[in-house]
């Protein structure tokens, strides 16, 4: 049986122009309606989400600005 490669830890960011942000939210909108995996590039790494992922919605509020985060959490298999 072949050795998986261990993928270092990773936190970034990774800003889109809104019409490149619309379109991953289409894509990403299919997949989870077909119950498909979805695969996505994010500064140079390719991410597959399988279709058992956990989805949720986050918003944060701090002194003058706030955040919402869409965000995916699945366990590495």
């Amino acid at each position: 049986m072949p050795k998986r490669k261990i993928k270092k830890k990773r936190d970034i960011e990774k800003n889109y122009p809104a019409k490149q942000f619309v379109a991953k939210l289409r894509r990403l909108a299919d997949c989870i309606e077909q119950d498909n995996r979805f695969r996505i590039q994010v500064a140079g790494e390719r991410v597959c989400v399988p279709p058992d992922a956990v989805i949720n919605i986050e918003h944060e509020r701090e002194n003058d600005s706030e955040e919402i985060e869409f965000q995916i959490k699945w366990q590495k298999k």
